[in-house]
């Protein structure tokens, strides 16, 4: 049978339609019974006036509970009371299945049980809406790298090379081929791909054994990483700058009343626009040093430092050229100053930290194999990878931008593990 969606409601003003979906709440006044419907599009009012309808079918009110599955047919009407500005007076109700002792109750819950719950709790209007969020971050993302001519490259998720440490992975035995490890990036395979297409991209699921206890951190999250033939390191922070931007500003555009249902104040995401201040690991340093940090030259920024450091700026700010101390194998040494590499971290403002990493990548074979034995790392895993630096080696760039960093920024969370529909942290892996 045919049937209509809310969010189309009002191209039906005056006509009947008929709505599939689930009881989100309901009230009565003894001759008449309100029914509040969703279906995933959105949320309408019906109305049921005794004597209007069946008997039978006005009797069913007092059967129906939270969350039971439900057909309603009824006339359309105008009513800017109603949620939408429309209203469905019913002419028939049919029940589908009685939700039975639905745990997720108008009262307040902790978090512990609402991700317990997570598979139910995703019916609840927050989460519902952070999704929708980062639904349209996704298509935001593939709509730039489409109309930019990039081309998407699908990468392993089991691979025999480190992308970034020995220390986060997640090892697998892998036939006689002996071990294997779940992808912490697909950016090497990605590298294959710049001298047959130039400009590229994947976007898939991460995996990292961190022990993180951390609000911005999960062992698995989806990344979208571009690489892009004879880039530098400030052609690739140019773009990183007009990715976010475009991003931003998408979501603005679409998501207004989800924004409105998390209470998010989208003055700071209406600032996000170019150019983005640029900083050095040097002056980042200095700055978190006379801000109390007790951070010292050499090491990575922690949490807290991008904390302290993004609130000075109201814009996403750029971190560049780090010590190679601190940073991966492949990234291209500083001509000038061998103990940095050309890399860049961007920081989103309000204390929310890195969403996306970048470098240029080193195209020298020997300084690469130099860089990989200092590491410790397996030199027959990187066969392949050494081999692109053999057969028409280029200048190159690229970054990876976390997608549940990103939305944890945009809409303003406390917590990662709202940004993604099934987190997975040191502590849960369930349901």
């Amino acid at each position: 049978m045919k049937f209509n969606y809310i969010e189309d409601i009002s191209k039906f003003e005056g006509q009947k339609v008929t709505i599939k979906g689930w009881l989100a709440n309901k009230s009565s006044k003894g001759k008449i019974h309100f029914l509040w419907i969703r279906d995933g599009t959105g949320i309408i009012q019906g109305v049921m006036v005794k004597g209007e309808v069946d008997d039978q079918i006005f009797g069913l009110y007092d059967r129906l509970t939270q969350e039971s599955s439900l057909e309603v047919s009824g006339t359309v009407r105008k009513d800017s009371r109603a949620p939408g500005g429309f209203e469905l007076t019913l002419s028939d109700l049919k029940i589908i299945q009685i939700a039975q002792d639905y745990p997720i109750t108008p009262k307040l819950h902790g978090s512990t049980f609402l991700f317990d719950h997570r598979h139910l709790y995703l019916r609840s209007k927050r989460p519902h809406a952070v999704l929708k969020v980062r639904n349209e971050l996704i298509w935001a993302i593939r709509e730039y790298f489409y109309k930019n001519r990039f081309v998407l490259i699908d990468t392993p998720i089991l691979t025999g090379a480190v992308g970034e440490t020995t220390t986060t992975l997640f090892e697998t035995k892998y036939y006689d081929e002996g071990k294997a490890y779940l992808a912490q990036t697909g950016q090497l395979y990605l590298e294959s791909a710049i001298a047959s297409f130039g400009k590229v991209y994947c976007f898939g699921p991460t995996f990292r054994a961190e022990k993180c206890k951390t609000r911005r951190h999960l062992n698995e999250f989806w990344m979208i990483e571009a690489e892009e033939a004879f880039y530098d390191n400030d052609n690739n922070m140019d773009l990183q700058e007009d990715f976010t931007v475009h991003i931003v500003n998408w979501v603005l555009d679409k998501c207004q009343d989800e924004f409105k249902e998390m209470e998010r104040d989208v003055s700071a995401l209406e600032k996000v626009k170019k150019p983005f201040p640029r900083i050095s690991y040097d002056e980042a340093v200095e700055r978190l040093q006379k801000a109390g940090s007790g951070i010292h030259w050499g090491i990575d920024l922690g949490g807290t430092d991008e904390t302290i450091l993004t609130k000075m700026f109201e814009r996403p700010v750029f971190v560049y050229n780090y010590p190679k101390s601190c940073k991966a194998f492949y990234m291209k040494p500083h001509p000038e100053r061998r103990e940095l590499v050309l890399c860049s971290d961007l920081l989103a403002p309000e204390g929310y930290g890195e969403i996306i990493g970048g470098s240029e990548r080193n195209d020298d074979y020997d300084s690469l194999v130099e860089r990989i034995k200092e590491e410790n790392l397996p030199l027959d895993a990187y066969k392949w990878y050494l081999e692109l630096r053999k057969y028409g080696s280029v200048p190159h760039s690229g970054f990876g931008l976390g997608v549940e960093r990103t939305v944890t920024w945009i809409c303003g969370l406390s917590h990662i593990r709202e940004s993604i529909p099934f987190p997975r942290t040191i502590y849960r892996l369930y349901p």
